[in-house]
């Protein structure tokens, strides 16, 4: 009688900490024995000269967000989820957004409702707080973390979601005695709002302006104000989507002030360039985002900031908006001014075959690295440590096994979202995951999508250690 559901062979196992040739066993969905010669199970997979990693944890993507009228993200909990298991991804963390004058606790229902039966592989909530009323800080906030959403986002730019210095300190000081982590996008919005008309006065509108609009000192002044918000509060925060050289010196000089700043950064920043948005025609409206990509200088500043830890974690802000949609980047079907592009790119199922490839296969980072950014450092940051992002006894049994000398050229056409383009189109990489486990289950087998709608279950977090303020004295 087998004493195992699975037992996966041969691996090479590694997790942030160690690197180690075992066998695997699982039960119940969760990982139940490591060591030599364990015994048989119900299903076998032999993983000779493969790698056995913790499913990445995506920490921030957003899926079926409510947009303003006339816009519609391309990806749902279904197409979202599918694509992310298929690129080695077994949790993801999407946001509920509040709209100014919204109760959160509603924003909350209704992203339960989009996410319902639909779900591929595990996924949790951040909140994104817009309107932080006296209600929404003294009733909604604290219950909604006691229910397991214990991280929001912020935005220092954008009129529909952007808040006011004292609107963001209240925030900081109600995550700070609830034990909460919050996530703070850092622009400022009247720079950008300033550049943005004068570049329109000037007749400048098309894609590649979109980077002109916002230059690296909107992201550094705002990042620093940031910092210094969370210095008066006294409590940590991430800055998300870092993108270059400015913010991160004011991320290294708040660290040796001793200040608990912990950092993001995204695919785009070290793939792309700004002139990504210069390609001919309209073309560029595929790689807007915010922050826009730099130039290759800056990617190698982000690449550093991997490997010697300044980035705490590696996510795809995957923000899915078709370009031959009336609904997406072309609004109403035709080719709009830079400021009326829908912001964001694809990359839940390109963002760790991209960064495995050209960071570990080209010793830019360690595997060890490579999991702690995209796996257990975000499991770490948002409460789902140790039950996501590690491999250990009794943890979910989320499981990505890895070829590393698999070549791939990343087509559109061979990824599972559901965009009809993917920026990095014709990139050739080394390494990608062959299979994806979700709590035991294949979701992803060699070019086979096995996972089902509904198989993924809501996650609630814990409080985070790393949202803690510092012990000081």
């Amino acid at each position: 009688m087998s004493e195992f559901d699975l037992v996966i062979r041969n691996g090479r196992i590694a997790t942030a900490a160690d690197i180690t040739e075992c066998d695997l066993a699982i039960r119940d969905g969760r990982i139940v024995a490591m060591g030599e010669n364990i015994g048989a199970g119900k299903q076998e997979i032999d993983a000779r000269g493969l790698w056995v990693l913790p499913g990445g944890v995506d920490a921030h993507c957003h899926l079926d967000q409510p947009m303003p009228e006339g816009l519609r993200m391309a990806d749902d909990f279904y197409t979202g989820t599918r694509s992310a298991a298929c690129g080695g991804t077994t949790t993801v963390m999407p946001f509920a957004a509040q709209e100014k004058g919204q109760s959160l606790k509603a924003a909350v229902e209704d992203y339960h409702r989009r996410a319902e039966g639909k779900a591929v592989i595990d996924y949790a909530f951040h909140l994104i707080v817009t309107d932080p009323t006296e209600t929404v800080l003294k009733e909604e906030l604290p219950e909604l973390i006691r229910q397991g959403c214990t991280s929001f986002k912020i935005y220092m730019t954008y009129d529909d979601l952007k808040l006011n210095d004292g609107e963001i300190i209240d925030v900081l000081a109600l995550a700070r005695s609830e034990g909460a982590m919050v996530m703070i996008h850092a622009e400022n919005a009247d720079c950008i709002g300033w550049l943005t008309k004068r570049l329109l006065d000037a007749g400048h509108t098309a894609p590649k302006y979109h980077a002109a609009s916002r230059p690296m000192l909107v992201e550094r002044e705002a990042t620093h104000r940031a910092i210094a918000l969370s210095e008066l509060v006294d409590v940590p925060i991430l800055v998300v989507h870092v993108s270059g050289a400015e913010a991160v010196e004011q991320i290294r000089w708040a660290r040796s002030k001793g200040i608990s700043i912990y950092a993001e950064t995204c695919p785009q920043y070290l793939f792309l360039t700004a002139e990504d948005l210069g390609l001919d025609g309209y073309e560029g409206a595929k790689c807007v985002c915010s922050p826009p990509p730099r130039d290759q200088s800056n990617q190698q500043v982000i690449w550093d900031g991997l490997d010697d830890g300044l980035f705490t974690i590696f996510s795809s802000d995957h923000a899915p908006f078709r370009y031959e949609d009336p609904q997406g980047k072309k609004p109403n079907g035709e080719e709009v001014d830079f400021p009326y592009i829908p912001n964001g790119i694809p990359g839940l199922e390109t963002r760790l075959p991209l960064l495995f490839s050209e960071g570990v296969n080209k010793g830019r980072i360690s595997l060890n690295k490579f999991v702690e950014l995209t796996s257990t450092n975000p499991a770490k940051l948002y409460g789902l440590y140790p039950r996501k992002g590690t491999i250990a006894i009794g943890a979910d049994a989320d499981i990505a096994i890895w070829d590393p000398k698999r070549e791939v050229t990343i087509r559109n056409e061979m990824l599972h979202h559901d965009v009809d383009y993917t920026p990095y189109e014709g990139r050739t990489v080394t390494g990608w995951p062959i299979m994806t486990l979700s709590r035991g289950e294949l979701v992803w087998n060699d070019g086979d999508v096995l996972g089902r709608a509904g198989q993924g279950c809501f996650l609630p977090c814990g409080k985070p250690d790393m949202a803690k303020p510092k012990v000081r004295g």
